[in-house]
């Protein structure tokens, strides 16, 4: 690695409990992702085509930690956007966690009918942005293209509402912008964003107790069959 860590930026560099980018499995995954990089930005951005496409689209527990996402080979805002800033951090580049609101029709071709009807109307949703160019830059990696593909065909947005999953690694790439209901904020790690959000008593996916491994398996079995059309 041949640049340094902007100062002031600690927070956005720290492991956290969710975050736990000091794990010996991720540190040497990050090494590996940003070979041959050498700038910020080049590793920033093969962070993100890793994240995108090696972590597709799938449901997990919310909570799982940075190492269990890489492990496991899944996943969904929550726990791409955490794996992301993790890698981030490993490797020296400032990540931070936006939350927002999002429409639960979003979810609707996803998620069994009998889940479906019980949700709240609006449901939390994060990205992660990386500090690049003395700057704030949302990356957001949460479909992968085949994923992306099989939306696009069962019509559960246009393309006009997301043209792109792409990044350059200077502009915004924020998936979910024509859907957000309530910006709620920007926080230092996915840990923040879910203690605020409890905080507040917004609704929140449930944890590993409450999200039974058989809704699991019957949420990535409907992706599944979005994303092979």
């Amino acid at each position: 690695m041949a640049w340094q860590p902007p100062e002031g930026m600690d927070e956005y560099l720290k492991q956290t409990e969710l975050c736990d980018r000091d794990n010996e499995e991720l540190q040497k995954k990050a090494k590996e992702i940003i070979k041959g990089a050498e700038t910020p930005k080049e590793a920033a951005l093969k962070i993100f085509y890793f994240v995108r496409e090696e972590i597709p689209f799938g449901m997990d527990y919310p909570d799982a930690k940075a190492s269990r996402t890489l492990k496991k080979g899944i996943g969904f805002c929550f726990t791409k956007t955490n794996l992301q800033i993790a890698l981030l951090r490993a490797v020296g580049i400032p990540a931070r966690c936006p939350y927002v609101h999002l429409p639960k029709e979003l979810l609707k071709d996803i998620t069994p009918r009998f889940m479906y009807d019980r949700m709240p109307r609006v449901n939390g949703h994060c990205w992660c942005e990386c500090y690049l160019s003395d700057k704030w830059i949302a990356c957001e990696t949460l479909n992968d293209k085949a994923m992306y593909e099989g939306v696009l065909r069962k019509g559960v947005f246009a393309k006009e509402q997301m043209p792109t999953i792409d990044w350059d690694g200077e502009t915004d790439l924020i998936l979910c912008k024509p859907w957000i209901v309530k910006d709620v904020g920007a926080f230092p790690s996915l840990d923040d964003a879910m203690r605020e959000a409890s905080k507040r008593g917004e609704a929140m996916p449930p944890s590993n107790k409450l999200f039974g491994w058989f809704v699991i398996f019957l949420i990535n079995r409907r992706i599944n069959k979005i994303r092979k059309g």
